[in-house]
This record gives C-alpha cells, sequence and structure tokens, in this order.
C-alpha cells in the first residue's frame, strides 16, 4: 500500500488539506490516476485505492491548495514499487521555497 505524509516545516508541524493524486506508469500508454486524496489534520493520506502492484508510480502533490503562493506549486515525485507486499510511506518536508522528500 501508498502511503503519505506531508509535514510543514515553517511551522514545525503537519500540513492539513494537501491535495495529492497518484498515477501508475502503463508502457505504451503513458501516466494513468490511481487515486488521489486530501492529507487529514496529521498530515497523511492513508489510502489512496490503489491495487497493491510493482510498478512505476508518480505522486503529484498540490502545493499551491495548501500555499497559494508556493514558488513550487505543485511537486511530481516519481517512484517503483518492487515488492507490493512491503509499504510504501513517502514524506513530503515542505517550505515555500524546497522541499525534500523520502521514504519511511
Amino acid at each position: 500500500m501508498i502511503t503519505s505524509q506531508v509535514c510543514d516545516a515553517v511551522r514545525g508541524g503537519a500540513a492539513a488539506r494537501v491535495r495529492a493524486q497518484l498515477d501508475v506508469f502503463i508502457s505504451g500508454h503513458g501516466w494513468r490516476e490511481v487515486g488521489d486524496g486530501v492529507t487529514n489534520d496529521e498530515g497523511s493520506i492513508l489510502n489512496f485505492g490503489e491495487p497493491a502492484a510493482a510498478g512505476i508510480y508518480r505522486l503529484m502533490f498540490d502545493v499551491a491548495s495548501y500555499w497559494p503562493d508556493a514558488f513550487f506549486p505543485s511537486i511530481a515525485v516519481t517512484f517503483e514499487v518492487r515488492d507490493p507486499a512491503r509499504g510504501c510511506h513517502l514524506r513530503l518536508l515542505l517550505s515555500r521555497f524546497g522541499y525534500t522528500v523520502y521514504r519511511v
């Protein structure tokens, strides 16, 4: 299962109400949306509704829905799930002028 959390580095806490979309890459067909969500009060999206499958995914964060004046209005993170039995939790640490993302 793919999950995510967005942390606000400026405020030092969770970033609630950040929209995100999860896409999967299908060879020969391109990207297809498989789920979406909005971060809860803890900054987490615990279920995108995607099937547990190996593949290449893209998680698109709509940063402008959280900070309308953000330098990076959207952030796309592309990653590969090799073992669907192992959870994949991505954390985005966000500020107005920068970000970092890592797997937990």
